[in-house]
């Protein structure tokens, strides 16, 4: 991943290509998948032509496959989980789910903050959560997650619900670096700044800016460079009215959360579900997260999409994402206290 020049923060560049050989792997591994993306199918199916391991997925909401994996117990088919955001690894971590996995290519592939501190659970993926704002209507945009507070922005922000786990994770980042006190504050204020109540996904905060619904929109960043490479209704056609800011590049830098997964605590083919673990960490699949779904890779050195890169450098937050999980139940106690929806 190359983010700011050669990425600050990512300035080795590891290179691996998947090797795995049909010879000395056989049998199956069982994924249980939240993500739904159609791209991925590649992910899946070069790896079993690698290994001549058969992949075999149920999909469904994070949440349930967490509660399905739970009363299965130790008869559970499950090898793997994959899921997205932190806050929904760290609930599948302490529902007793998953299990540590011990390999030498993720400690080597995979940056530390972007995985477990037990090692129930490593990044793949990663996606910004970013400010998007109305050029025509804004001439001081927000430079910060902090200036989304300034009473100057009254009545011009629109943002997702506290129940989502994206807005979950970042107010727990803010929880990480500034105390809870701080960050209550920040999120009583950022409340006060409502252009509507919370509603809609991330694609819809973007609709509200080109509608004039809103002048300021927090965003992830694959929504957004999703509708440059291809066709995304209410967004596309009006990318020229709308303008980005990576925000505290003096600081912190630019929250990221991500997409992950980890081995299932009772899995039946552990080794080949560490072996799928390891392929997800290859230069090959790290291209697909970032050719088909417009994300980061997680592994540095990985050359970005063109829609992706297109957002251009920036320097991302680079805390530990395992401290920042710790920080969840705070997050979601801080946005009922503040009345955020």
């Amino acid at each position: 991943m190359t983010i700011k020049t050669g990425l600050s923060l990512f300035a080795f560049a590891a290179s691996a290509v998947f090797t795995g050989s049909a010879a000395v792997a056989e049998g199956e591994v069982n994924i249980y998948s939240s993500r739904h993306y159609d791209t991925d199918e590649r992910l899946y199916s070069d790896f079993e032509d690698a290994t001549g391991i058969t992949i075999n997925r149920i999909e469904g909401n994070a949440d349930e496959l967490i509660a399905r994996m739970q009363a299965e117990g130790r008869n559970s088919p499950a090898d793997i989980l994959i899921t997205v955001d932190t806050s929904r690894l760290t609930r599948a971590k302490d529902s007793g789910v998953l299990q540590a996995a011990d390999s030498a290519v993720l400690e080597t592939r995979i940056p530390g903050y972007l995985q477990d501190d037990d090692n129930q659970w490593f990044g793949f993926s990663q996606r910004s959560r970013i400010i998007f704002y109305d050029k025509a209507d804004v001439t001081e945009p927000p430079m910060t997650y902090q200036d989304l507070a300034d009473p100057k922005y009254k009545g011009q922000v629109c943002i997702r619900s506290g129940t989502n786990s994206y807005m979950q994770t970042l107010l727990a980042a803010l929880v990480e670096h500034e105390g809870e006190e701080a960050a209550r504050e920040w999120a009583a204020a950022v409340v006060a700044n409502f252009a509507r109540d919370p509603q809609g996904g991330d694609t819809d905060q973007l609709r509200g800016l080109v509608s004039g619904e809103c002048d300021v929109v927090v965003s992830n960043t694959y929504y957004f460079a999703r509708a440059i490479r291809t066709e995304v209704s209410g967004v596309s056609a009006d990318l020229d009215k709308i303008g980005w800011i990576f925000p505290n590049q003096d600081g912190t830098g630019a929250h990221m959360n991500l997409s992950g997964a980890g081995v299932a605590a009772h899995a039946p083919n552990k080794e080949n579900a560490i072996k799928f673990l390891e392929y997800l960490a290859s230069d090959q699949a790290q291209q697909y997260f970032s050719a088909g779904n417009d994300e980061y890779p997680a592994v540095p050195g990985v050359a970005l999409s063109p829609s992706v890169a297109a957002l251009g450098f920036f320097k991302p937050d680079d805390v530990d994402l395992s401290a920042v999980a710790k920080n969840i139940p705070t997050a979601q106690k801080i946005f009922n206290e503040v009345g955020w929806k």
